[in-house]
């Protein structure tokens, strides 16, 4: 029992750091947030919950709690509102929604876009979403399922997408899951550079993953640690046993260029990464490739790098991608190409290695250092690839 109530203790002291972690993430790329003190719809919520029924009729289901006749599951009881799954308030409700597509179930994103804001997003978007394109293995971009016109808005439209996570949660527990994140982040953008594609804010938030295959549960699309039903925290699996594919969204700040144009100059637009050196009080034009290979540079650098064990082998690489200097970071092509040497380099042994948080403490290190170990004998007796691939 002892036992069990120290492994508990450890899987929510994780919990609550994925938590802050997402949360300093979210702070840094969108600022406050929509939120409310009893549960009840935030004024962003409640333009989702009048289109409630427009959005039915286009074969998309929000859940119960925008329906227009919702009667909080709280009110009334001794529950708190908090713990109860339509008590969630949606923090990005002014831009961002799940659904429900009706014709088969799946769940989705639904993205408020202003065509006047972002005139570009739903063009790139759809570019980078339709044949040939789409059936290309290097194409990390993601999917568009549909896009709707607001009938109210003429300015407005809804592009609808599948339900991603956030790329490093649940967290990755081994090296060889990293390396196999960091090879597809790589080649979507160099899919996306090949393609005259420049994202402009390919920082950490814009970077998800599909994680349908992930999770044994489904989790809940507010609070992803919960089951979608709020029943208890959502089970997954490791991305050693389910791999899953990495994938680039928000083109709000994209552009695409002609074939012609070799050396394209933009006017610094700000993303969510503020320290892009090129940007720091200048508004000089400056070719946005390079800071791409920045933003992407930079992500590795924050969520990797800095706050855990083991990357040294990145290091060289990143800092090169990172320099002040744009005209000095390497291509994307060139970031592939050095990037597949240091992934030939690396051991079995290095691969296999768990991937540890410089904050863990001794206890954490035991509990999860041991569950590690089963996992990884049992890989190494089942012949389970250190590098997970995402299946053809």
């Amino acid at each position: 029992m002892a036992l069990r109530s120290k492994k508990r203790a450890a899987k929510e002291a994780d919990l609550r750091r994925q938590q802050a972690q997402v949360a300093q993430i979210e702070l840094a790329a969108f600022g406050s947030t929509s939120t409310t003190e009893d549960g009840q719809l935030s004024e962003p919520e409640v333009w989702w919950s009048q289109h409630y029924e427009w959005l039915k009729d286009n074969g998309y289901l929000l859940r119960p709690r925008y329906a227009p006749d919702w009667t909080p599951s709280w009110r009334g009881t001794k529950k708190n509102w908090f713990l109860c799954e339509d008590g969630r308030v949606a923090k990005f409700a002014t831009r961002i929604l799940d659904g429900t597509r009706l014709s088969d179930g799946n769940h989705v994103t639904l993205k408020l876009v202003n065509r006047t804001v972002h005139p570009h997003e739903i063009n790139i978007a759809q570019f980078l979403s339709s044949e040939p394109l789409a059936s290309e293995r290097a194409n990390h971009c993601v999917t568009i399922y549909d896009v709707l016109p607001v009938l109210d808005d003429e300015e407005s439209a809804i592009i609808v997408m599948p339900l991603l996570r956030d790329y490093i949660q649940p967290p990755f527990d081994t090296i060889g899951e990293t390396v196999e994140c960091f090879r597809q982040l790589f080649e979507g953008l160099q899919f996306m550079h090949k393609h005259r594609v420049a994202h402009r804010d390919c920082m950490s938030r814009n970077i998800m993953m599909d994680a349908s295959g992930l999770y044994v549960d489904a989790f809940h699309p507010v609070s992803p640690l919960m089951k979608r039903d709020f029943s208890g925290y959502a089970r997954f699996k490791t991305r050693t046993q389910r791999p899953p594919k990495y994938i680039f969204i928000d083109f709000g700040l994209s552009r695409r260029y002609d074939s012609s144009l070799v050396t394209p100059l933009e006017v610094p637009i700000w993303g969510g990464d503020k320290e892009v050196p090129e940007f720091q009080n200048s508004n000089a034009p400056c070719d946005p490739f390079p800071t791409d290979v920045f933003y992407i540079g930079n992500a590795i650098r924050k969520d990797f790098i800095e706050p855990k064990l083991g990357f040294d082998f990145m290091q060289p690489l990143i800092v090169d991608m990172v320099q002040k200097d744009p005209s000095k970071r390497p291509t994307m092509d060139e970031v592939v190409k050095r990037f597949d040497a240091i992934r030939a380099d690396l051991t079995r042994w290095k691969l296999r290695s768990r991937v540890i948080d410089k904050r863990e403490n001794i206890f954490e290190g035991v509990v999860r250092g041991t569950s590690y170990w089963v996992r990884r004998i049992g890989f190494v007796a089942m012949g389970v690839p250190a590098v997970p691939t995402v299946p053809s």
